[in-house]
């Protein structure tokens, strides 16, 4: 039976097996103490001569070897207990040590924080980075985080439900990753850059209450906070108002940070405007703590409400601010029916910050076909090109689709602020470089000669 390093505090005087990596190895003579980590934390091994057996192997072994030890529990003299371990007053003598397996050197310490390793290096090695004690710690928190907010939905009668990875390209706002069909030469899938369209029309199959925890994938510029791939909380509702919505994801944000022992600087998160916003702030995401709330990891979220509908792109043509399928303020529905003063119409969309991040985005929705075909003929679009690309969602709403709304919100950029790091590689198990290239595996990467021709693509190798 395997034992795990957390459980030796209750086991002293008995036989235990552990297994783990190497931590530390330091020889002193005649004693040879071992650090071993599990995924519980890290224990002291005592090996003696008398033990020949063990002391032949403790001998070899180096730094991240993997190894299987059986010995016997006993409590350290108190002198030399070690209060920065949870098992640091107590250490298991071996009696027998077994290697597993060897390892190289590894390409970098990992008995530091790393944050001074150069990025390439780190992701090139993530398997190694991971093993460090503060990513352990990191992805740990994420996996916990993660566990709390869905047993929050589901004790709100949320249903959890996957939608496709393969769909439809449209216009979301950023630029699509796509897939070609071997099926359909010439055509091409998208990967879901949110699952917008599958939540609402899991609404109009009666769902009501739906929530998951998505991937989306954005071929967008990378940044410190934002990469190509990301992880969301994902929930939609009918029957709701925007007041509802918000208070549900307030009470869900508050009960999740609170029981895992965060604290908030106000329980009851102010509601600020989108115009109120950027004449105090100049942004739309700001941070209200003072020094001290920041020393103290205080948490200050905020939601904002209240947004214009369109601006003005590059070409001075109108496009949405966040999100063509919002519903506009309810005062703004004639507006938006008829084309008029688009510059004044505000939209039913709420923005939740917390200490200068943008953590999460929902609206009501547009639920009538009367209302998304207007948000479309405002941008310019012509008919039979709404018809191509979103004839689908006309025509869901043509069969009694409900009203609805619902957030997303980042779990990458909230697990990041939870744990006071500043990148959201910390909180990723396999991030992108900042070039856009993945962890460990040389991708992007090109295509065989045969993988190309089964998908019918031939590459202009002279324009690249």
């Amino acid at each position: 039976m395997r034992h795990l390093v957390r459980d030796i505090s209750h086991l002293e005087g008995q036989e235990i097996h552990l297994s783990g990596w190497v931590h530390v190895r330091r020889d002193h003579g005649k004693i040879i103490f071992i650090d071993i980590r599990d995924r519980t934390g890290i224990a002291q091994l005592v090996v003696l001569p008398s033990d020949n057996q063990a002391y032949e192997q403790a001998n070899r072994v180096r730094d991240e070897w993997v190894i299987r030890v059986r010995g016997t529990v006993q409590k350290r003299p108190e002198k030399l207990w070690n209060e920065k371990l949870e098992s640091g007053k107590y250490e298991v003598h071996v009696q027998e040590l077994e290697v597993l397996n060897e390892s190289k050197t590894p390409p970098f310490p990992l008995d530091t924080e790393g944050r001074d390793i150069e990025e390439e290096l780190r992701l090139k090695y993530r398997y190694m980075d991971l093993r460090r004690t503060r990513m352990q710690k990191n992805i740990k928190l994420r996996s916990q985080f993660v566990d709390r907010v869905r047993q929050f939905y589901f004790s709100k009668e949320f249903l959890e439900i996957e939608t496709p990875m393969l769909t439809k390209s449209t216009p979301e706002g950023s630029r699509d990753f796509v897939v070609p069909s071997r099926l359909h030469p010439g055509k091409y899938f998208a990967l879901p850059q949110s699952p917008q369209q599958y939540k609402q029309l899991l609404m109009a199959s009666g769902f009501e209450r739906y929530f998951q925890i998505a991937r989306a994938i954005r071929d967008e510029d990378l940044r410190a906070d934002r990469g190509f791939e990301h992880t969301q909380i994902d929930m939609e509702m009918s029957f709701a108002d925007r007041e509802e919505v918000m208070h549900l994801n307030e009470e869900m944000i508050m009960t999740v940070v609170e029981s895992m022992g965060y604290t908030l600087k106000e329980k009851s998160f102010p509601i600020i405007t989108y115009a109120q916003a950027m004449e105090r702030y100049g942004a739309d995401k700001f941070d209200v703590r003072n020094d001290e709330e920041k020393e103290k990891g205080i948490l200050a979220f905020s939601w904002v409400i209240d947004f214009p509908f369109f601006e003005k792109n590059k070409e001075g043509k109108w496009t949405f601010t966040h999100n063509p399928f919002s519903h506009p303020k309810q005062e703004h529905v004639e507006m938006l029916l008829k084309g008029e003063h688009i510059d004044h119409i505000l939209t039913s969309q709420y923005d939740l910050v917390c200490n200068g991040y943008e953590v999460g985005g929902g609206s009501i929705r547009a639920h009538t076909a009367e209302i998304l075909q207007a948000v479309f003929k405002i941008m310019g679009y012509e008919e039979p090109v709404i018809r191509e690309q979103f004839g689908h969602m006309l025509e869901a709403f043509s069969y009694g689709a409900p009203p609805h709304g619902g957030i997303a919100m980042g779990v990458d950029r909230l697990v990041m602020i939870l744990t006071g790091e500043q990148y959201l590689r910390e909180v990723v198990a396999f991030p992108q470089t900042g070039s856009g290239k993945t962890s460990i595996m040389d991708a992007p990467s090109e295509l065989s000669p045969d993988q190309l021709a089964e998908l019918k693509i031939n590459i202009d190798r002279d324009s690249i």
